[in-house]
């Protein structure tokens, strides 16, 4: 913990930003307008950080095979789009940690599985575009997580190295990624882990409660 980091990165979903609200209501939305009940949101909440081929596989028990599953994606991506920001927030705390990185001079960036076409408007909405240093998205290089590529990409965006980066993530994949490209890791246990999940396995640094315990990280 002594080493001292230049740059945070971020995962987006269920790490930097709380995105579970809106993404269960467009679920849920596509769900109803296709005859079949609401899920609660306790339920879909886990499910986020897995995108929205994960979401509509859990609402509609169907293979990503199945005829019907291109069209009720793109229900639950335009229903999605247009609600992107509604009850989308920063994880209590996070706006401190981000603050504080701000503060000491240090710069932050996300690199997420979400496409650009999701991720930049969403950014935009909670005027964080131009706070971050660098924003990765799932289509902005050939590979997504848990490839390390993305994460290396926003290094050579931000001017960092990887030895000089901390990547924090709720999702294994993250760990991986941050694992192959170099860098220190943390899991956010405040994002959405599966119950199946065993976030202790997977090699990283650190597992934290909260957004404040990255602070720690950065002394």
């Amino acid at each position: 913990m002594s080493q001292r980091f230049d740059t945070v990165l971020f995962d987006l979903d269920g790490t930097l930003l709380d995105t579970a609200p809106d993404l269960a209501n467009a679920l849920n939305a596509v769900l109803e307008s296709n005859g079949r009940a609401p899920l609660p949101f306790e339920r879909i909440r886990p499910v986020v950080s897995h995108g929205g081929a994960a979401l509509i596989q859990l609402g509609f028990e169907l293979d990503a095979t199945h005829v019907d599953f291109p069209p009720l994606r793109q229900q639950f991506l335009d229903h999605y789009q247009q609600h992107l920001a509604e009850h989308t927030r920063l994880f209590a705390g996070m706006e401190e940690v981000l603050l504080h990185i701000e503060a000491q001079g240090l710069t932050w960036g996300v690199v997420t599985n979400k496409p650009a076409w999701l991720t930049e408007p969403l950014m935009k909405a909670l005027q964080l575009d131009r706070r971050a240093a660098g924003i990765v998205s799932g289509d902005t290089v050939k590979q997504c997580k848990p490839h390390p590529a993305p994460l290396l990409h926003a290094c050579k965006l931000i001017g960092s190295t990887p030895q000089r980066c901390l990547f924090v993530g709720d999702a294994l994949r993250d760990i991986q990624a941050g694992l192959s490209a170099g860098m220190s890791t943390l899991v956010a246990l405040f994002g959405y882990i599966l119950e199946s999940d065993c976030p202790e396995s997977w090699g990283a640094d650190a597992l934290i409660e909260t957004p404040q315990e990255i602070l720690p990280w950065l002394k």
